[in-house]
């Protein structure tokens, strides 16, 4: 056998192999498993893991951005005209602190316990004005808070009416954008407050919430199954709310929302816990986007998550009572409120019935600036970006016991509305950038294995159209040729055919 057949063999051979065990491992899909198995070995909340560190004390910086509605007609409101509004804002606060505290493993390891503590701290260059200064006519929330609470007694509703009037206390107030987040002494709190201790003296949208947290959760470490990474077992001690009527309701299913199970799909519903909303909410797949060179998923709340009873049976239980049921929308939030007439939504009334936005002069719904979305990449369930927009609204109606509120129909009035954004930062990016890349390489390792079969291949080609060749020009040369002598020739006669002479007869 010569040097070339052995080099084709070989080729052969090795061409074969190679093409084999990549489209097994292929076909397999054993790497990518090795890697996934990998990934979801890694992303689990316990010490020394990948992302145990960031979940405590997440790197990207938080922004809440609050919006106010400033009335403009007030008194012509009050008399019947349709309410004017212009929004003033954003405040901006950074989440100068923000970790999870008393973190402590449960449950033999298989849970983790902790505290979602808040801090905030005000961004002068990020917001339009100064919080200290900038005053805001909105709802008296205080003063309709009482009058809901009382309005089932003749007397209690006279009585507080009376105190209303004494203290100058109307159906709307002028505070500054400090007083309205972080509270302020009502008058008419403080003297319910008198003779009922249980009741706060001060009021404000954030009262209390600078440096505190919502209570402790015990969150799933996903070491026994990944699909329960983050997920939240109990919260306050709880595994189903009591604000509500209905199981579906009251269920606490998902995540806090910061953090989320790897391998996503687009397929699946997340699940994330409120307890701003008293609620669990879902989102669905909506696009692919891209943020810093990171692929994602983003998902966003579809109109079912707040619609009607009538459009979503499921939602039935979020009614207060059968009457006190709002529209697509609208979640009237009072159970948790302490009774306050608090309705919830997204800004603008965005995906709400168009009949909220059409009751207020100046709002304007936008998909871009109202929309609540989560932007996960899908292979570690990592946050890239995010905006959590809730809008937070008053229900005005006739109270009866208080006359001043005889000439309004039913309302859904404004209050504000939050923006809380998170973009990963640069770091974090380069981290996820690096463990994509790691990830993609590993799981297309067979597809280079069968790239390199694919070049044995043509090299094979080439070496048999090389032998084929050199085996037709050796068969050439040992061919048979025909003899090119020419026959003798009579110069006379043509051709000249030699014959042996006869013998003599006579001899």
């Amino acid at each position: 056998m010569t040097r070339r057949s052995c080099t084709v063999y070989v080729v052969g051979i090795t061409c074969a192999v190679l093409l084999a065990v990549g489209i097994g491992l292929v076909v397999g899909q054993v790497f990518r498993t090795l890697m996934h198995k990998r990934l979801k070995k890694e992303i689990v909340l316990v010490e020394g893991s990948r992302v145990f560190e960031s979940w405590k004390k997440p790197p990207p910086p938080v922004y809440m951005q609050y919006f106010f509605f400033n009335v403009t007609n007030v008194n012509e409101f009050l008399q019947g005209a349709k309410p004017e509004v212009n929004q003033i804002g954003p405040y901006t606060y950074r989440w100068e602190y923000r970790y999870k505290d008393n973190v402590t493993m449960v449950e033999n390891g298989r849970m983790v316990a902790a505290y979602n503590t808040k801090s905030f701290v005000f961004l002068r260059e990020k917001s339009v004005g100064d919080p200290a200064v900038d005053s805001i006519t909105t709802v008296n929330i205080p003063a309709w808070a009482v009058m809901n609470k009382v309005k089932g007694s003749f007397w209690r509703a006279s009585m507080v009416s009376i105190w209303m009037n004494s203290i100058g206390s109307g159906l709307f107030t002028t505070r500054t954008v400090d007083e309205l987040l972080w509270g302020y002494e009502d008058p008419l709190l403080a003297r319910v407050a008198a003779s009922s201790p249980e009741v706060e003296k001060v009021f404000g949208l954030m009262y209390k919430k600078n440096g505190s947290n919502d209570g402790e959760f015990i969150y799933h470490t996903g070491e026994q199954n990944y699909m329960d990474y983050g997920r939240i077992e109990t919260w306050q001690g709880q595994r189903q709310l009591t604000f509500w009527n209905s199981n579906y309701s009251n269920s606490i299913v998902g995540s806090d929302g910061s953090a989320f199970h790897p391998l996503l799909n687009k397929n699946e519903r997340i699940y994330i816990f409120t307890p701003d909303l008293c609620r669990t909410i879902y989102m669905e797949f909506e696009k692919d986007v891209e943020v810093k060179g990171i692929p994602a998923y983003r998902f966003t709340p579809p109109p079912s998550v707040l619609a009607s009873k009538e459009e979503n049976p499921d939602n039935e239980g979020f009614c207060v009572t059968p009457k006190e049921c709002l529209g697509t929308g609208v979640l009237k939030v009072s159970p948790c409120r302490k009774g306050a007439p608090v309705v919830a939504s997204f800004p603008h009334f965005y995906l709400a019935d168009g009949k909220y936005a059409a009751a207020i002069e100046g709002m304007s719904p936008e998909r871009t600036h109202h929309q609540t979305f989560l932007d996960l990449n899908p292979t570690t369930g990592v946050i890239v970006r995010a905006h959590k927009r809730a809008q937070v609204n008053v229900l005005l109606q006739r109270v009866p016991g208080f006359p001043t509120t005889r000439t309004l129909n039913e309302t859904v009035f404004p209050v504000m509305f939050i923006n809380e954004s998170v973009v990963i930062d640069d770091e974090s990016a380069a981290r996820v950038r690096k463990l994509l890349l790691i990830s993609t390489m590993v799981s297309n390792f067979p597809l280079i294995i069968v790239g390199l079969g694919g070049i044995m291949l043509i090299v094979l080609v080439i070496l048999l159209a090389k032998a084929r060749k050199q085996k037709s020009s050796a068969e050439d040369d040992t061919a048979y040729s025909p003899v090119n002598d020419k026959e003798k020739e009579d110069p006379q006669n043509g051709t000249y055919i030699d014959l042996t002479p006869k013998a003599d007869v006579q001899a």
